[in-house]
């Protein structure tokens, strides 16, 4: 019997190294292009879905069509006899009303999730989200500013509700930086302190002005539940600058937030300049958050819910988690948009209401995972 453990012993030690291995190669060479892959999929399936149920491959022929690519001569004859043959009412649906839509879905969820694994890196807390320091507070209440004042705004073709709402948003932030800050340093406890404390008093003054607002109560409640619908091209290119600047931005920190995950203290003694990185991560971070909330508007538990999940899927290495996190972002806010938009068909549901039927039980899930209760 002993003989029998010994001999059993190292061939099981061999299955966990192996399994340790087939992980690792998992995480480093295969995560982000299976999620891509996924992501692209996603997009082609929720821009044919609608009251005019459009096929795969029609949707692919519109877009390569509207890239132009086939009058290029860069694509086989078939492919080019695809994208040719998208009926032009068809070809007016995607490329005018539902790509525009996806695409900036799938940029918001790209942005929260980044967001929400920086913040919970920076804090080295998981409970952290991007609206942890008043950023959606300050992003609602100069929403809610426009739609009560009926502020006739036209900005780079972006109407005064997303505009008032980013201004709202980077102003809260500064607010919360300002309160936070002693001397050179930002303590992150006192960060969290202050934006807590900035956000529930915006977020008081968003529940008064909600309560007067008479006649436009349901653009007002409308707006605060977060979604997409009437979103066009405009929209997207309002953000997309920004999203990208600030993608880019943190992802050159990489190593930096792995070194500050060990704590403050392990960090500087590896060479990192702690209070520089902490302050060029938050204002990123926060950047991102007004821009993806200034044109979808609140849309909950997607920076708080998705950076867990990848994790899980590809451990806490930002050099991969990122990316990763990215990646299932925008497919999970593509396809929460893409059933709010059929649940309950003719009618539409907001999006933020969809993710957080999906992300409040899921969170509970990951908690009692934990042992947090």
């Amino acid at each position: 019997m002993k003989m029998k453990v010994k001999k059993e012993l190292p061939a099981r030690l061999g299955q966990n190294l192996h399994a340790r291995q087939a992980a690792g190669w998992w995480r480093r060479g295969m995560a982000v292009p299976t999620l891509a892959f996924l992501l692209a999929l996603s997009i082609l399936a929720a821009t044919g879905i609608g009251a005019v149920r459009i096929p795969c491959g029609e949707v692919a022929g519109a877009i390569l069509s509207g890239l132009r690519l086939p009058a290029a001569g860069l694509m086989p004859r078939s492919i080019v006899s695809m994208a040719e043959g998208v009926p032009a009412t068809h070809r007016t649906i995607i490329l005018s009303v539902r790509l525009p839509r996806v695409m900036l879905a799938a940029l918001v969820g790209m942005s929260l999730a980044v967001a929400g694994t920086t913040f919970q890196g920076l804090f080295r807390n998981p409970m952290a989200d991007p609206y942890v320091i008043g950023v959606s507070s300050g992003a609602a209440l100069g929403a809610c500013i426009a739609i009560l004042l009926s502020v006739d705004l036209n900005f780079l073709g972006i109407g005064a509700v997303p505009a008032f709402a980013f201004a709202g948003a980077l102003i809260a932030v500064s607010i919360v930086y300002r309160l936070a800050r002693r001397g050179n340093k930002v303590p992150v406890t006192t960060l969290l302190l202050s934006g807590i404390a900035v956000g529930s008093f915006l977020s008081a003054i968003v529940s008064l002005l909600v309560f007067f607002s008479g006649q436009q109560l349901h653009q007002v409640t409308f707006w605060l539940m977060g979604g997409f619908s009437a979103r066009g091209w405009d929209y997207v290119k309002m953000c997309l600058p920004y999203m990208t600047l600030g993608s880019i931005v943190i992802s050159v920190f990489t190593r930096d937030m792995n070194a500050l995950v060990l704590g403050e203290e392990s960090a500087q003694h590896l060479g990192v300049d702690v209070e520089r990185v902490k302050v060029i991560l938050l204002m990123t971070a926060s950047l991102l958050t007004a821009a993806a909330v200034s044109v979808s508007g609140l849309v909950g538990f997607v920076g708080l819910i998705v950076p867990h999940i990848c994790r899980i899927m590809v451990g806490p290495d930002h050099r991969t988690l990122l990316p990763a996190a990215a990646l299932t972002g925008a497919l999970f806010l593509v396809g929460s948009d893409a059933l709010a938009r059929v649940v309950v068909a003719p009618n539409e549901l907001p999006v933020g209401i969809v993710t957080s039927l999906f992300g409040g039980p899921f969170f509970i899930y990951l908690l009692h995972r934990r042992g947090s209760f």
